[in-house]
């Protein structure tokens, strides 16, 4: 068993004692990929475009509600009438932009993956956090990285 199978296999367990489904699944599909032989193939397309790919489905998710007409123009229209709206727009705004610099962390330094999903799994599995993905924590860490640098 080589060295790729042993750690996400130790990765799937830790998902599995932390209940981080997302994680458990991930590495399932990247287990059958390379089980199937398919890793050479498709793993650099996975690695390559996933981030974009998940951003996509992430953006899917929040647009649904529009989609099936729960959410409309009079519901955001009523909304921004509350300091909380604000308050949600604007976080909104903020996290996006964090998330922002995580696309750019990843793509330019990927082995800051393992760290996060080490850092994801020690809050879940340790302090019952939610697992908010790499993609937050690698914009926060972009950011703390860009503050660092400045001084």
């Amino acid at each position: 068993m080589g060295e790729p199978i042993l750690f996400l296999l130790i990765l799937f367990i830790i998902g599995f004692i932390a209940k981080n489904q997302s994680l458990m699944i991930a590495v399932a599909i990247l287990l059958i990929i390379k089980m199937v032989g398919m890793g050479e193939k498709w793993l650099p397309i996975v690695h390559e475009k996933g981030i974009h790919w998940g951003v996509t489905v992430i953006t899917i998710a929040v647009l649904a509600p529009i989609a099936t007409g729960e959410i409309g123009f009079r519901q955001l229209i009523a909304s921004l009438q509350s300091l909380s709206a604000w308050i949600a727009l604007l976080s909104g705004i903020f996290v996006a932009l964090v998330a922002k610099g995580g696309v750019t962390l990843l793509a330019t330094d990927p082995h800051m993956t393992a760290a996060l999903v080490f850092g994801t799994i020690i809050a879940v599995s340790l302090f019952h956090g939610v697992a908010v993905g790499p993609l937050i924590g690698a914009g926060i860490a972009y950011m703390v990285m860009k503050v660092i640098e400045y001084f």
